[in-house]
């Protein structure tokens, strides 16, 4: 009763704050509500975006690596309110390292998916590392999609349909920089032509438009931190280039979509330190058949601040917190890896998230980590649990998931008591290094309180725990946030439940809630 009760509460009280307008699921809004918006439209590490439209919808595709479900797909009316539509990949498939094994596939499976429509179908060209480009298809964003696979690996693939329903796919790599053009069959599962078109020293992330008779190709230079574009009235060339935008007035990878009243807007993404990379959105004019960034009084840069693109839609968002109430986990949710769907439920006790403690050494290794994207300038996670099925060997918690992964542990100690403390697990290119924090402290295997800090403005996390939800104890030691694409997950923090046991056994840990605030 006590839980039925405590969630009516808060749910009246969430309605009441949302009927005023001041409620959020996340911690950063972007529409300013007077038909402004700030950037980035999503503060949260949505890195390798593709951006189309299709009718008056937007859609918007991520890179995700071994997160999964795989590959978010998200969709907005005005390219400022998104919301997650879906995922590509239920389960990463084509390797078993995508299953944690043998160290896992850190830093690689899926990125840099291209995203088109094309008689009345999504399509999505990616390629996982190591593998094959596959050629996703769906009549709806949401699914269920069918794979292609095709008889190359095409990094960074950049999907195109011209005028006449041919479809093509460009691909350079920044090690060289020649950008291939491969042509594609009537269905889009073969290829059918492969040639050079064109060459820029350092480039990748290639995206392909037409406007006005006028190709355009737009990369990225990972070595500078910079995007050119491209341009020629064939695909074959002349081409003629110039150099856009870089890190220091907006981003490095990303290109243009068009608006449905006429016009265009740019999307790019830009490495913003722990958080990740994020995305942002701008206005393009155009000069003498150039795009331009920005507007005419300020040209070249990513405005912080502009005209929304397209007024009068309401304001929408990812959903965040979650009170594990439903059948299926909310949209904002993925496993680190590919999960053991044997051991996590939210059936064997409804509302609740029930992680079963899987078998590993230690937390880079073991499976089913629940994570979900940190998000900035700074916000504050506070989970819920009931540590009462805890067994002896169960690492069991939460806390930060990256280049470094600041964590509450619980354990239950020979005598019965449950043992909290902190430990701080830096990736390193020889592995992961676990450090302690402070002395554990004794407390009572019951309802818990664990919560974690990120200011993505300081670069530094903040744990501490509470047995009632109302006095919290903060728990000693230095907690930095980093993104490193060497050695970390090459993505932005991530908040993280997990649950694991070197002898594996029948231990649990059972979430109640999950919340997301402001610090």
């Amino acid at each position: 009763m006590a839980k039925v009760f405590g969630r009516a509460v808060l749910a009246a009280t969430l309605a009441l704050v949302t009927g005023a307008g001041l409620a959020q699921a996340q911690v950063w809004r972007s529409d300013a509500g007077d038909g402004t918006y700030r950037n980035p439209p999503l503060y949260a590490d949505y890195p390798d975006p593709d951006i189309i439209r299709v009718g008056e919808d937007f859609y918007f595709a991520s890179t995700t690596f071994v997160n999964a479900p795989g590959l978010t797909i998200l969709r907005s009316k005005d390219l400022v309110n998104w919301d997650i539509a879906g995922h590509v990949m239920p389960k990463l498939t084509g390797n078993p390292k995508y299953d944690l094994a043998d160290g896992g596939d850190y830093r690689h499976g899926v990125y840099a998916p291209s995203l088109r429509y094309h008689k009345g179908r999504f399509h999505i060209a990616v390629t996982p590392v190591g593998r094959p480009t596959r050629i996703y298809s769906a009549a709806d964003a949401r699914g269920p999609w069918t794979m292609h696979e095709l008889d190359r690996e095409a990094f960074d693939p950049a999907l195109f349909i011209d005028d006449d329903g041919k479809a093509y796919m460009a691909t350079s790599i920044g090690s060289d920089g020649t950008i291939t053009l491969l042509t594609l069959n009537d269905d889009l599962t073969a290829v059918t032509n492969a040639r050079k078109i064109h060459y820029i020293k350092g480039a990748e992330g290639s995206k392909l438009i037409k406007r006005e008779g006028w190709y355009y190709i737009f990369n990225s230079i990972p070595r500078r931190l910079g995007m050119t574009v491209s341009r020629a009235r064939s695909l074959d060339g002349p081409w003629e280039t110039r150099d856009q935008i870089d890190d220091t007035t907006g981003g490095h990878q990303g290109a243009l979509v068009d608006l449905p009243g006429g016009g265009w807007y740019g999307f790019v993404m830009r490495d913003s330190g722990a958080i990740g990379r994020v995305t942002n959105i701008s206005p393009v004019f155009w000069q003498d058949g150039w795009p331009v960034w920005g507007t005419p009084d300020a040209p070249g840069r990513v405005p912080a601040t502009a005209a929304k693109p397209i007024l009068g839609k309401p304001f929408v968002e990812p959903p965040s917190s979650d009170d594990f109430g439903k059948p299926r986990l909310g949209r904002q949710w993925q496993w680190n890896h590919n999960p053991d769907d044997r051991r996590w439920s939210l059936e064997e006790r409804p509302g609740y998230l029930r992680l079963k403690a899987t078998q590993g050494s230690a937390f880079w290794s073991a499976r089913n980590t629940l994570v979900q994207k940190g998000q900035g300038p700074k916000s504050r996670a506070v989970v819920k649990v009931d540590a009462r099925g805890l067994a002896v060997g169960d690492a069991c918690g939460f806390g930060t998931f990256g280049k470094f992964s600041s964590q509450v542990v619980l354990t239950r100690a020979a005598n019965g008591r449950g043992e909290l403390g902190a430990r701080l697990i830096e990736s390193t290119q020889t592995g992961p290094v676990t450090t302690p924090r402070g002395a554990t402290v004794s407390v009572p295997l019951q309802d818990l309180w664990l919560s974690v800090e990120m200011d993505f403005t300081t670069d530094k996390s903040v744990l501490a725990y509470s047995l009632d939800g109302k006095a919290w104890t903060s728990l000693p030691g230095d907690f930095p946030l980093a993104y490193d694409w060497r050695t970390g997950t090459f993505q932005g923090e991530q908040y993280g439940l997990f649950c694991y046991n070197p002898k594996g056994g029948e231990g649990r840990l059972d979430i109640d809630s999950f919340t997301l605030s402001k610090p």
